[in-house]
């Protein structure tokens, strides 16, 4: 434990606590009424031991973080409800609490009603992380639909900032409750969705929902499905969507990851979405630092679109378009390539370009006024490229059983 009167800090030490007694020698020498953080992260806590924490976190009223993350591994779905409880129940009304993170618990639909009464209740939230949660359709429309609720009715500025919510199997009905979220929370700046199973309809709500979110600098949606696969009018409706909010709204926007989202049907179509980069009224796009296309179906006539867009975007440092079609020999790629060079930036068209540039960042010692404007882009927790181990295949497949568990 970090030695300290502000934070209580026992992540990573793979903890099993099971009574009030196994909490103590944590708790002990810390004053909860000047703890600021609390990261519980990493270790496996019972219910006695969550209640424990909880009577702990009661008088804690200058708390602004609580990392509550991977914290039942091994834990049976009948201790997880009351522990999640006795945790977030005295956080509910600590309106200095900004961060809460719930990542990589195994929850399923089972422990939304345990967790909605906190999410609607505290208002005072800025960075809401719930990934890797096994929430499912119908858990994940709950939750969103509490979030919803928590948004100001009074023409007050709400506080949240930030939702991470991926992994979590929220397919159309899950994203189309969260569309209404987002819209109701128009101060978003951060939103990550990626890998829910969303198809063509919850993908358009998704876009019509964040156009009210003015000031979007970071959208990570890989991995989910935009487009039909007959590729009608009907069938662009998602990718129309999104390039009315690219043409509309979002103008500090630096970070777009919309990797592995079938923008195209890989038979010349150029994707709405890339011909709103070209549209002259189009202006929201000058902050955009990094984009990421991979795996889009993406061919000639889109690197041709892309190759007029670049020009515009001053600010643009990485264009990444692995596993499209024709990647390797095609003009409008090498004036790409040529572009960001000029600029400082890269063009990522195959593996080998991203290891290189992955090379080139270890190797090179950044100054401090470099390091600064690279933070300025955060890393988006979900679009990591590294193999699942066998304990995180053995987590995702518990998730998904639970999240077909219905709560009546």
């Amino acid at each position: 434990m970090t030695a300290s009167k502000t934070i209580l800090d026992i992540r990573g030490k793979q903890l099993k606590l099971e009574t009030a007694a196994d909490v103590a020698p944590f708790t002990t020498d810390v004053d909860p009424t000047t703890l600021n953080a609390i990261y519980l992260g990493g270790n496996s806590i019972g219910v006695e031991a969550a209640k424990e924490f909880g009577r702990f976190l009661e008088t804690a009223d200058v708390l602004q973080l609580a990392d509550l993350g991977d914290i039942f591994t091994g834990r049976t779905i009948e201790e997880i409800p009351a522990a999640i409880k006795a945790l977030l129940d005295p956080l509910s009304h600590k309106t200095s609490l900004r961060e809460i993170n719930l990542n990589d618990n195994a929850f399923g639909e089972r422990v939304v009603p345990f967790l909605t009464p906190f999410l609607e209740t505290n208002h005072s939230i800025r960075v809401l992380c719930l990934n890797n949660n096994g929430l499912g359709p119908a858990g994940g429309k709950k939750i969103a639909e509490a979030v919803c609720n928590s948004a100001p009715t009074d023409g007050s500025r709400s506080n949240l900032e930030v939702v991470i919510c991926g992994r979590n199997r929220l397919e159309d009905p899950g994203a189309a409750a969260w569309a209404k979220a987002f819209e109701a929370h128009k101060t978003l700046t951060e939103v990550q969705m990626p890998q829910n199973g969303i198809r063509m309809d919850g993908a358009e709500a998704l876009g019509r929902g964040l156009i009210a979110c003015s000031e979007l600098q970071i959208v990570n949606f890989q991995d989910n499905a935009f487009i039909d696969v007959e590729m009608d009018e009907e069938g662009r409706k998602a990718v129309r969507a999104w390039g009315e909010a690219v043409k509309t709204s979002w103008p500090k926007l630096r970070f777009l990851d919309l990797s592995d989202c079938m923008l195209s049907n890989g038979e010349g179509e150029v994707p709405p979405l890339l011909e709103a980069f070209n549209d002259p009224n189009t202006k929201n796009l000058q902050n955009l630092q990094e984009l990421r296309l991979q795996n889009n179906n993406l061919d000639a006539k889109s690197y041709e679109v892309l190759a007029q867009a670049v020009t515009k975007l001053t600010k643009l440092k990485l264009l990444d378009l692995q596993d499209n079609d024709d990647v390797e020999d095609n003009e409008h790629l090498d004036d790409i390539a040529e572009h960001l060079k000029a600029h400082g930036g890269k063009l990522i068209r195959t593996e080998e370009d991203e290891e290189e540039e992955e090379d080139v960042e270890e190797n090179v010692e950044e100054s401090p006024e470099e390091a600064a404007a690279a933070a300025e882009i955060s890393a988006p927790l979900a679009t990591e490229a590294t193999e699942k181990s066998a304990f995180e295949k053995a987590a995702d497949t518990l998730a998904n059983l639970m999240s077909k568990v219905h709560v009546g």
